[in-house]
């Protein structure tokens, strides 16, 4: 298969050299003293499963890469609107596309069926501009576990996972899910297709939602937040808040609260994302993660005082930091 990587950072660096060494046809798309290293030298993954280095086309110009099989979209949420309308030489009829973040995603409601059927979400997809730019039926949902970290221009440090759960937006089993999976598969990774990727969604969600920002605005990390008694309980009650809004759209979370804050704090001192943007400086996804599902809130008028005040304090950091 002839993949596309828009947005090799940490994680779509990582997945596009697992992909390129086993044999796939793999293109990144980054900007910058990232994509100039990895011109240069390649894509050098360091790891607990080894160290290796992957030498694969780099670029930042789509038209130079052409049609491929699978676009995956590796930018942060935030990023989405300004490249949607950048991805048309790379899709031919057949093109699917994978899009890896965070969060509720801007085709959460696209063949949902229902009376949600079609909703937009504004705090997402801003003027429907990347729901004009992606057909809903070139779209494979993904929920990204592995976390990964630039620790220098080219370099990534894979720091764990391996999964990336995909699944058609209608639930049914399709060739080209079977064949993406195998894909990753074949690399080393896993890919196990789901029947309800909206569920593994709000999965991971739940302890995005609270501990992206606690950990953003505490520079703590996730065990540091689970093990004090009073940032812990933000977290859950932000969990609950959240828990509600699954609740009410149908979704049920085959984990507990307390389950999701002992996982938090077996993981140790491990630096969320958005910490980890703060840190650098970059634009941090706050209305992927926080943002859409106050949105939800309030369509749905479900209170949810913890996270509104969380969200309006990470705001107001984002607008210092950039």
């Amino acid at each position: 298969m002839r993949f596309a990587i828009y947005g090799a950072g940490a994680i779509g660096a990582y997945l596009g050299a697992k992909l390129s060494v086993a044999g796939e046809d793999v293109a990144l798309i980054a900007r910058g003293p990232h994509l100039k290293a990895m011109r240069e030298n390649g894509v050098q993954i360091r790891g607990a499963e080894g160290n290796f280095t992957a030498k694969l086309l780099a670029s930042d110009d789509p038209a130079e890469i052409g049609e491929v099989d699978i676009i995956v979209l590796a930018v942060k949420s935030h990023g989405l609107t300004a490249i949607a309308p950048l991805l048309e030489p790379m899709m031919g009829p057949n093109t699917a596309v994978l899009p890896a973040q965070n969060g509720i995603p801007w085709w959460y409601f696209q063949q949902h069926g229902g009376s949600w059927d079609g909703t937009q979400l504004e705090s997402v997809d801003p003027g429907g501009v990347i729901t004009k730019h992606i057909g809903t039926e070139r779209i494979i949902g993904c929920v990204v576990y592995p976390a990964a970290t630039i620790v220098e221009p080219g370099v990534i440090q894979h720091e764990e996972g391996n999964r990336f759960s995909i699944g058609e937006l209608d639930g049914t089993s399709s060739d080209r899910c079977k064949a993406l999976s195998a894909a990753i598969g074949n690399a080393g990774l896993r890919a196990p297709v789901r029947s309800n990727i909206r569920q593994e969604i709000w999965v991971k969600l739940l302890g995005n939602l609270a501990f992206n920002p606690v950990s953003a605005l505490t520079k703590a990390s996730m065990e540091e937040i689970a093990k004090d008694p009073d940032a812990r309980g933000v977290a859950q009650a932000m969990m609950e808040e959240a828990y509600a809004v699954a609740t009410a759209l149908d979704i049920e979370i085959p984990i507990t609260i307390e389950q999701r804050l002992s996982g938090a704090e077996k993981v140790g001192y491990h630096k969320t994302s958005m910490l980890q943007d703060v840190e650098a400086a970059k634009p941090i996804e706050i209305d992927g993660l926080v943002g859409s599902v106050l949105e939800l809130g309030a369509i749905l008028d479900i209170p949810m005082p913890y996270t509104t005040t969380v969200y309006a304090c990470t705001k107001l950091l984002a607008q210092k930091i950039v």
